[in-house]
């Protein structure tokens, strides 16, 4: 039946997956190293959020209880883990380490603790320089342009596992599959180059995937826990890489493929066994599980059923075939090109209760503060004025300096989006049925927060002030009886500024200025022993300032790859002069700036 056709699949691509090990709990244990050998928590709230591997062979898991964790290990040890900054700043660390091995730059971070990688370039490079009659004594050039630079390796080995386990490693006759083959052994010994490295010169170790796209290097990973890596090979050469993808596709639960969200695997469940399903909420689990050959070989599922099953308000274009590619193992996506910026900044907290206004704006507050500092942190330039200064109240925090002179915003997110978690009511029977759905309301970010003249503290409270209770009451307008068991805050509809990455939206006109003394040097004109320099004149846009309101700059309000898009369709942007105070609209800055110029010679 054509609806049931497999959907065709692109290899060549050699797709490496990182995932740091206990990443949380090695963020501590980088800076204590001797909480590697003992049994070592992180507490949010009152649970563990992760352990340690001594701690997990000790009885200790994930979303356990404090006190149940002090109950089964006595010795436990455990930090508290609600400052997460340390962990964005670490995981950005190993991130700039990876990318660093990149030709392509396409290295796609998802979450803190893991990282994709395309490496088929340094594959496709290296398959053509080594000697196909000597394969056991091979060297992998990691630089391009330095051939000293690299390791030496077998070529007709796989480092680390094979998937399948009875893969028969060494070349076969060379065909087609056998190519791919060398493509993939290739891409294991740099991953476990990598991986060593990474060891070596950070402290973290990693479990690592290969395999020809995102889902299944995602998946094949899985397989080694810790510290170990797997490679999915073709099942052997008369079949290829069909077979053993397959085979490997049909034992997985339904909701642990990667692009099978929580609701939609909750759908597939409930068509497969015509019924709703029950879950183990301590691990947001079911425990009714349903695997990937179940859907597949279902008589009734081809890609147009699916899209009627799954097809709903705000879902994707297209999610049928999408979801019936995946469950074969197709993943045509691309690991996205390392950005400047992140594609969006997340602050959020958990409550037990949150019920009250005042408990509200408290909470609305503090989270307002975290997320403008966050900003600042990660949007502006010149990262060394940044410092980590140790507060007693708060555990390592990264606090900006002070003095913010001359920094410049490297993005200007345009979205600022409110997320609640609504607690769901009591039931007669006094149980309260448990929910993991959220509830949104975005409106474009005021320009106000990219003052940089202003205290974190004051932009927060207007920023709540002005907004964030508006967007409250448009979740919430009821005016009582709400529970909120999460809040989170995020900008996001990142626009980068001028500057010299790939993904920006201009050239950097000033930089550019401050390189001509080097490019115009030989252009000098002498006449009489009096020395003529070529100057340009100063753009009107140099005299603006870190401390002034915001970097100008024009921004279209075309769709970004998040898909936020801004509610008038069109960017409303302001920016406040810093002679004058007057709230001018940023196409119109460059000309008022102008008409202060004589004030300012």
């Amino acid at each position: 039946m054509e609806l049931r056709k497999v959907p065709a699949r692109k290899d060549g691509r050699v797709i490496v997956h990182f995932d740091y090990d206990c990443f949380y709990a090695a963020v501590f244990e980088a800076k204590t190293p001797s909480l590697k050998s003992l049994p070592f928590a992180v507490q949010q709230k009152q649970i563990i959020v992760t352990c340690n591997y001594e701690a997990r062979r000790r009885g200790l898991h994930k979303l356990q209880l404090i006190r149940d964790a002090r109950r089964i290990c006595p010795d436990v040890i455990i930090e508290l883990g609600e400052d997460i900054s340390r962990f964005r700043d670490a995981s950005k660390e190993l991130y700039n380490f990876i990318k660093d091995y990149s030709w392509s730059g396409q290295v796609e971070r998802l979450g803190f603790d893991e990282v994709w990688m395309d490496v088929t370039d340094m594959v496709e490079y290296n398959i053509g320089i080594i000697n196909r009659n000597n394969l056991e004594h091979s060297f992998f050039q990691m630089v391009k342009d330095d051939p000293t630079i690299g390791f030496e390796f077998d070529a007709t080995a796989i480092a680390g596992h094979a998937c399948p386990k009875d893969f028969a490693q060494g070349p076969g006759p060379g065909n087609a599959e056998d190519e791919l083959s060398l493509q993939l052994r290739l891409g294991s010994h740099v991953a476990l180059y990598m991986r060593h490295q990474l060891e070596q010169q950070k402290g973290y170790t990693s479990t690592v995937g290969i395999a020809t796209n995102k889902v299944l290097a995602k998946l094949v990973g899985n397989m080694n826990k810790p510290k170990g890596q797997t490679v999915l090979m073709p099942s052997n050469y008369a079949e290829g890489l069909e077979s053993s993808v397959m085979s490997f596709m049909d034992a997985h639960e339904i909701g642990k493929v990667p692009g099978i969200g929580f609701k939609l695997a909750q759908r597939l469940r409930e068509f497969i066994l015509q019924r709703e399903t029950k879950y183990d909420w301590t691990d947001a689990g079911t425990k009714e599980p349903v695997t990937v050959a179940q859907v597949r070989q279902h008589p009734d599922v081809n890609y147009e059923m699916l899209e009627k099953l799954l097809a709903g308000p705000g879902s994707a274009h297209g999610i049928g075939y999408k979801i019936w590619s995946l469950l074969h193992g197709v993943d045509d996506s691309e690991v996205s090109q390392a950005r400047a910026v992140p594609r969006q900044i997340s602050i959020e907290d958990s409550y037990v209760r949150l019920d009250t206004l005042p408990e509200l704006l408290k909470e609305l507050n503090a989270l307002a503060r975290s997320l403008i500092n966050r900003m600042r942190i990660d949007l502006l330039s010149n990262d060394e004025d940044f410092e980590e200064s140790k507060d007693e109240s708060d555990n390592d925090t990264v606090k900006p300096r002070t003095s913010l002179v001359g920094m410049k915003w490297l993005a200007h997110p345009r979205t600022l989006r409110l997320t609640t978690r609504p607690r769901q009511p009591l039931q007669p029977d006094g149980s309260r049925p448990r929910t993991m759905k959220r509830i949104s309301h975005s409106c474009p970010l005021p320009n106000f927060v990219f003052l940089l003249s202003e205290s974190v503290e004051i932009l927060a409270e207007k920023l709540v002030r002005d907004s964030l209770v508006t967007m409250f009451r448009k979740l919430h307008p009821e005016k009582s009886w709400w529970n909120l068991s999460l809040v989170n805050l995020a900008v996001t509809n990142m626009a980068e500024t001028a500057s010299d990455s790939k993904s920006a939206i201009g050239r950097d006109i000033g930089n550019m200025f401050k390189r001509q003394e080097n490019v115009l040097k030989d252009f000098r004109v002498v006449e009489e022993e009096t020395e003529t320099t070529i100057t340009p004149e100063p753009s009107s846009g140099e005299d603006v300032t870190a401390e002034n309101a915001v970097e100008l700059v024009a921004i279209e309000a075309d769709e970004d790859e998040d898909g936020w898009v801004d509610e008038d369709g069109m960017d409303a942007a302001t920016d406040y002069c810093h002679i004058c105070d007057s709230a001018i609209p940023s196409f119109a800055m460059v000309a008022h700036q102008r008409f202060h110029e004589p004030a300012v010679s």
